[in-house]
């Protein structure tokens, strides 16, 4: 494994952050462990002197950050995306703890970009932020007292994506060629708009139905092929009843 090429690969990601020191703890803990490739999802306040100062050293990484307005925008073009939660909450896959998941990011940022997402200060991730990324991580802090701050929690995943990526490992079979993000969500927009038109999903009386979608295939990790054969099929179907 190229451990530079890793680690270059490598998004992390922090969503609607409400304090600007934590966007530069995080740019510093990111600049430690060789990680540059900062995305900000509506920053409540950036750029920010305080950021900066926090930063110490490490305003490179945050004049290289990506400003964007959603998270779907942040995760474009990623192959394998995690979200650090600590909140226990309806999964479609089971969550992982950072020093086990850390190898695998690791080895899918060798084949495209991959991404670890934070969220906010206070309420973390939304359940829809969850659902957009591949599988949920978290820290094994102290069950008594899991609180982490922003920085702290950036700094302990950026050490294990160091470890994986940079660990010599033994030749292991190719990895699957995984669909994108762009790909599997605009999957999940065209069978959104097959089913409306069938008649079998009522966009004025939603209820669960797109979020139980969503979980579904969440629990496996779709191929490029496969989101081709699935969509496939679909539009094989959409011209039949046409």
């Amino acid at each position: 494994m190229n451990g530079a090429v890793a680690l270059d690969r490598i998004r992390i990601v922090l969503s609607r952050t409400s304090h600007p020191g934590n966007i530069g703890a995080a740019a510093r803990a990111m600049k430690t462990m060789g990680l540059a490739r900062l995305y900000l999802v509506e920053p409540a306040s950036f750029p920010d002197p305080i950021a900066d100062a926090r930063a110490s050293g490490a305003n490179d990484v945050l004049e290289a950050a990506r400003v964007v307005s959603t998270l779907d925008e942040a995760l474009d073009g990623t192959i394998l995306s995690a979200a650090v939660t600590g909140r226990r909450r309806e999964r479609s896959v089971p969550v992982r703890l950072a020093r086990d998941a850390a190898p695998e990011l690791a080895a899918y940022a060798e084949q495209g970009e991959v991404a670890l997402v934070f969220g906010t200060e206070t309420s973390g991730l939304t359940n829809e932020d969850v659902e957009r990324c591949s599988f949920p991580v978290s820290i094994p802090a102290n069950p008594a007292f899991p609180s982490l701050n922003l920085g702290a929690a950036v700094q302990l995943l950026c050490y294990e994506l160091r470890m994986a990526a940079l660990a010599p490992t033994a030749p292991v079979e190719p990895l699957p060629d995984l669909a994108s993000f762009d790909e599997i969500e605009g999957f999940h927009r065209h069978l959104e708009r097959a089913m409306t038109a069938s008649g079998f999903y009522d966009p004025a009386n939603p209820k669960r139905l797109l979020q139980r979608v969503r979980r579904m295939f969440g629990r496996i990790r779709l191929e490029r092929e496969e989101v081709n054969i699935l969509r496939g099929i679909i539009g094989a179907l959409e011209r039949k009843s046409d």
